[in-house]
């Protein structure tokens, strides 16, 4: 009895320590396997300092996955210095500058502006979940939300946003 005491008192701090020291938003993508081809385009764009900043941030951050489903070769070549430009648009079409947590979007369908200020996403919350529709008028599904970071929140998406058109947000 004693030791299964010990063994879930030593599993409570460890957690709580955990939990207390949570790291920023690109300290917590670089420590996790699905998302290195995310942090691989955050430090070819050159924005590790600023997803490193005080924020607060909210990060709608792509697994592998989504970019592995991207159309071939596209990853590579936004990674080139050349197109430094058009991937540091992709990745700022992901990052709201407020902390916004699953349960701070509103029911139904609402504009949010990321730091790319000249593009509108659409969120939509319903009993199924969070939808994000981008610019090509496709959606992003939240697979998993509420990543809590010292500087801000993550929420894992399974669908690289791309900017485009004004979504339609109904």
């Amino acid at each position: 009895m004693i030791r299964k005491l010990s063994i879930a008192t030593a599993f409570a701090a460890m957690t709580a320590t955990a939990a207390s020291a949570a790291g920023t938003i690109v300290d917590i993508a670089a420590s996790d396997d699905r998302f290195s081809t995310l942090v691989a385009a955050v430090s070819a764009a050159g924005l590790v300092d600023t997803l490193q900043g005080e924020g607060p941030f909210t990060v709608y951050a792509p697994v592998n996955d989504a970019f592995a489903a991207l159309p071939e070769g596209t990853v590579e070549t936004l990674l080139k210095p050349e197109n430094k430009g058009q991937l540091t648009d992709i990745l700022l079409y992901h990052v709201d500058d407020r902390k916004l947590a699953a349960g701070d979007i509103p029911a139904g369908s609402t504009y949010f502006k990321p730091v790319l200020a000249s593009e509108r996403l659409c969120i939509t919350k319903g009993s199924d979940g969070v939808a994000i529709a981008d610019g090509t008028g496709s959606s992003a599904n939240v697979i998993i939300a509420d990543i809590k970071a010292d500087n801000g929140v993550i929420h894992v998406i399974d669908k690289v946003l791309l900017p485009g058109s004004r979504p339609a947000c109904h």
